[in-house]
């Protein structure tokens, strides 16, 4: 599979019906590649494989034998059991190939897949523990698990967000390429934080110098005698050294603090831009492809409290099209609806004359809006796909602003795809058209 970092924003773009183990695991792999569609069944392209005998005359078997085995013949046998929804036989074949002393590659896939046939059965922490090993012994990017649709069910699970927490912070467990990846972006959002915590440090130590040189004389000061320095003098000037370090360490602790939330902030920010959403035209996209061409609004509560938001909307829909707002229903419980569904479900509608969803965001959206009324259509409403991980990171987002996870909210985005602002209840969309400048203003191209 290829190894998406989301830092970097390489994305590889996902089939989004997850009903079925039939849609092919996310593959690591090897010389496999595959170019998931919306129009064509996923295809494999297995490397071939020797399972000739050591003893010439013996008649073809249909089987390999067990000495022919390798990690990476396992690995692609267990690809194509798990595209033929044979689960179990594809997990025996990941296990099999972590016992033939894989190279790193092949063990990296075979532990990535044997995670992926644990999610699909429900064993969230036999696939947390293949999903550590992985990050920490072979170098996973965290990316992959947050972007891979047959992680889907994984990511709802508290599993999930523990290994998520994890990864964050960093550490022996999980390696620390996720936090160093976050930590690129923080010091882009933050340059200057690098340069506050060096004077930080630089001012504490010379603070602690000057105290070491000082506490000598408050000795003699307080002794007393002949030529015995100033002791008020000297005590002020201890007091301004301990006075300084104890700033400058609460000065460095709030930075560290502050850093901490932003790190919090962009991996709940990477989080959303992995989700999933339906467009009316039943064209799947993951709300990252929506930057720079639209902004979406959150609303989330009880299914009266979102009707009565959407109906409110309706009144300024030319306004808010002009400013680029699709909005983005979410209600309560509906993730619950289907968590017993392995996969949260496949898609309502059939998609088989849509193009590939791995085309850029604006081609694909320009090559279905001939008319203006469709066009606004897709614009203006989409429908969540996996709504239990959009309930999750809606009640985590909750939580960061202090506000009681379960309530009524809406959630405005920027262009960029980052939070612009949020409130409790429902919006007023007469003060969003007022605040949100059209998409054609200087604005809204710097906010892009």
């Amino acid at each position: 599979m290829d190894v998406i970092n989301p830092v970097l924003r390489h994305h590889h773009h996902h089939r989004y019906s997850f009903n079925s183990p039939n849609q092919s695991i996310s593959s690591l792999l090897l010389p496999l590649r595959r170019k998931p569609t919306f129009n064509s069944p996923p295809k494999f392209l297995f490397s071939p494989v020797s399972c000739s005998s050591s003893t010439s005359p013996s008649p073809p078997s249909p089987s390999p034998e067990v000495g022919s085995e390798t990690a990476e013949s396992c690995v692609n046998l267990g690809l194509t059991l798990f595209s033929k929804g044979r689960v179990k036989d594809a997990l025996i074949q990941f296990e099999t190939a972590l016992t033939l002393n894989p190279n790193p590659v092949e063990a990296q896939a075979a532990l990535y897949n044997k995670a992926c046939c644990h999610a699909y059965r429900g064993e969230g922490k036999k696939a947390a523990e293949c999903l550590r090993t992985a990050l920490k012994e072979y170098n996973l990017k965290f990316g992959t698990i947050l972007n891979d649709p047959d992680l889907a069910s994984f990511r709802v699970l508290p599993e999930f967000k523990q290994l998520q927490e994890e990864a964050r912070l960093g550490g022996e467990d999980v390696g620390y390429g996720f936090r160093r990846d976050l930590k690129l972006i923080s010091e882009v959002q933050a340059p200057f934080r690098g340069v506050r915590r060096f004077f930080y440090v630089a001012f504490t130590a010379a603070a602690g110098i000057s105290l070491f040189l000082t506490f000598p004389r408050l000795f003699l000061a307080i002794k007393g005698g002949e030529g015995a320095p100033d002791i008020l003098g000297t005590s002020q000037n201890v007091a301004i050294n301990l006075g300084g370090i104890v700033v400058f360490v609460a000065l460095f602790v709030w930075d560290n603090k502050k850093e901490e939330e932003q790190l919090a902030q962009i991996t709940r920010d990477e989080t959303l831009s992995r989700l999933p959403l339906r467009l009316s035209t039943n064209r799947v996209v993951e709300l990252v492809q929506l930057r720079d061409t639209a902004r979406p609004v959150i609303l989330a509560g009880k299914k009266e409290s979102v009707t009565l938001a959407i109906q409110k909307a309706e009144r300024f829909r030319m306004e808010l099209l002009n400013r680029g707002v699709i909005l983005v229903p979410v209600i309560w419980g509906e993730g619950e609806l289907q968590s017993d569904k392995r996969g949260f479900g496949g898609p309502k509608k059939p998609a088989a004359s849509l193009p590939s969803v791995g085309e850029d965001f604006e081609s694909r959206a320009q090559s279905i809006t001939a008319k203006t009324k469709l066009k606004s259509e897709i614009r203006f409403k989409a429908e969540v796909v996996a709504p239990g991980e959009w309930e999750r990171w809606i009640k985590e987002q909750q939580k960061s602003e202090g506000v009681t996870p379960g309530e009524d909210v809406y959630i405005i985005l920027r262009l960029d795809g980052r939070v612009r602002r949020s409130g409790r209840g429902l919006p007023d969309w007469n003060q969003i058209v007022k605040e949100l400048p059209a998409m054609e203003d200087l604005l809204s191209k710097l906010e892009r």
